[in-house]
């Protein structure tokens, strides 16, 4: 038999649309009361959750910790066997139950209270166990599952993910939290790279840095050129700080303006204001120079403004910065 599989697909996502369209209307005051026991949480938030709901716990839990609220997932049936010493009076717990009545999380709702930790419950029942044992209640209900069954778990999950995701975001938002400081969390990804290489892991210093004397000739430059392969020289004065540069761009426009190769020094060509970054800053702020400037290298330098590194447009594409 012929299956309408895109007829499928738009009923399912039409459903849980709808279900998040009707989610947004029942965010009250409980939401507020919820954000502002999460700020004021001196340890750390557990979140827990038994079958589907455990999975979109996880999920939560990695969002928030990944934004500025430490957290991590307890699975209530380990709780029950050792993993409760995790929690503390500290601490804060979100317990997630469509029904409000799995069994395996209100056997722990005791000794949370006991402890005296802040629970949250994230139920699709105001009326349930859970609900009533919370400090605070978030409703994610959903008329209808996906399903057609209305048995899977579908629409009743995606609404408690999306609340998962406003929480953490709600919070991300009142620390004031930065990009770099996602980047601090992710420093493996693009974002982490971008955000946290400095201009002293991308450049090219020792003996890869071009270098020539103030006193040079303009052929020597060239070969200083050529044999490092940056498209630029530094020039030095006599106490080896930064005098000037001269990159591929000064050439033609050298050549432009019918300067002798042979004869010239490098003195007479060279650009003597260099623009310039200092050691220890950010990649991402020298490409953001190099960008502003229209600029393809720059010069990297100690605070006493002698020269100890290069980079151009190529290191920033290897190193995934730009």
């Amino acid at each position: 038999m012929s299956q309408d599989f895109i007829a499928v697909a738009r009923r399912v996502l039409e459903l849980e649309a709808r279900t998040l369209t009707e989610l947004i209307a029942s965010v009250d005051g409980s939401f507020t009361a919820a954000c502002e026991h999460l700020l004021a949480c001196r340890g750390r938030v557990i979140v827990t959750g038994m079958g589907k709901s455990g999975h979109i716990g996880n999920k939560i839990a990695a969002t928030l910790a990944s934004t500025g609220t430490p957290s991590f997932f307890v699975h209530p049936a380990e709780a029950s066997h050792g993993d409760l010493g995790m929690i503390t009076s500290d601490d804060a717990v979100i317990a997630l139950s469509n029904s409000g009545e799995t069994a395996e999380v209100l056997t722990i709702l005791p000794v949370i209270k006991r402890k005296g930790a802040i629970l949250i419950g994230m139920t699709g029942r105001p009326d349930s166990t859970l609900a009533r044992l919370a400090d605070v209640h978030l409703h994610v209900s959903a008329r209808e599952e996906a399903c057609p069954l209305n048995l899977a778990p579908t629409s009743s999950t995606t609404a408690a993910l999306a609340m998962g995701d406003a929480l953490a975001i709600a919070l991300l938002e009142a620390r004031g939290f930065t990009a770099e400081d996602f980047a601090l969390s992710h420093p493996g990804g693009a974002l982490g790279r971008r955000l946290l290489l400095s201009v002293d892991d991308v450049m090219h210093s020792g003996e890869r840095l071009p270098t020539v004397p103030v006193s040079a000739s303009l052929a020597e430059a060239l070969l200083e050129m050529t044999r490092k392969g940056l498209g630029m020289t530094t020039v030095l004065d006599q106490q080896g700080m930064l005098a000037g540069i001269f990159t591929d761009g000064d050439l033609r426009r050298m050549l432009d303006r019918g300067i002798d190769v042979r004869k010239a020094t490098i003195a007479e060509v060279m650009s003597s204001h260099p623009v310039t970054i200092e050691s220890g800053h950010l990649a991402a702020e020298a490409l953001q120079v190099m960008e502003t400037r229209k600029i393809n290298g720059l010069i990297v330098c100690d605070k006493q403004h002698r020269p100890i590194g290069a980079l151009n447009m190529h290191d920033m594409l290897r190193a995934g910065v730009v």
